[in-house]
């Protein structure tokens, strides 16, 4: 179901004359606002320590409960998506980002409060200025360093972190 049907009243003027505009848009017919749904902004972290394992998370909260992730989040209004990849890799593994690397980006959706959300999520490879105290915290409750090599992508729910983590390996083996 498209998110915008959920969305009855025109957010500038309050008018109940909220129609679809397109598949993207919705418009007022009283107060001609045309409202825009847009994808979220998110990042997610590739962290490999210098055994060549990489860092997955386990989620605390729905959705997916239970499943590996990578760290991150969703970018806030007033931060870069490197900014917000720090953020978000502190506030999860308790880890310092020193460097963020640009790997790619992916269309997603994230089912939020009975919505699904269209994002754009944004992966970088990190390098950490320590690896030995992480701890889980925020939105993980278990933190894992598999090697490489063991590293099973079918056990990631969201669909682009899976991509992205297949990407990185198949990468990772070419450079082998």
């Amino acid at each position: 179901m498209n998110p915008l049907a959920n969305f009855n009243y025109c957010p500038k003027c309050g008018s109940k004359h909220f129609v679809d505009n397109d598949a993207r848009s919705k418009r007022c017919l009283d107060c001609s606002f045309t409202f825009y749904l847009n994808a979220a902004s998110a990042v997610a972290a590739l962290i490999v320590n210098d055994k060549d394992e990489l860092l997955l998370c386990r989620r605390k909260f729905e959705p997916y409960k239970g499943t590996l992730d990578l760290p991150g989040g969703f970018v806030e209004f007033d931060e870069t998506a490197e900014e917000a990849v720090a953020r978000e890799v502190k506030e999860e593994v308790g880890g310092e980002v020193i460097s963020a690397q640009y790997f790619g980006t992916l269309p997603n959706t994230y089912p939020y409060s009975d919505l699904l959300v269209h994002t754009l999520d944004m992966t970088f490879v990190c390098k950490l200025k320590d690896y030995n105290d992480l701890k889980p915290a925020d939105d993980a409750s278990e933190l894992m360093f598999v090697p490489l090599d063991k590293v099973d992508p079918s056990q990631v729910s969201l669909v682009s972190i899976r991509h992205f983590i297949e990407m990185f390996l198949a990468i990772h083996r070419k450079m082998k």
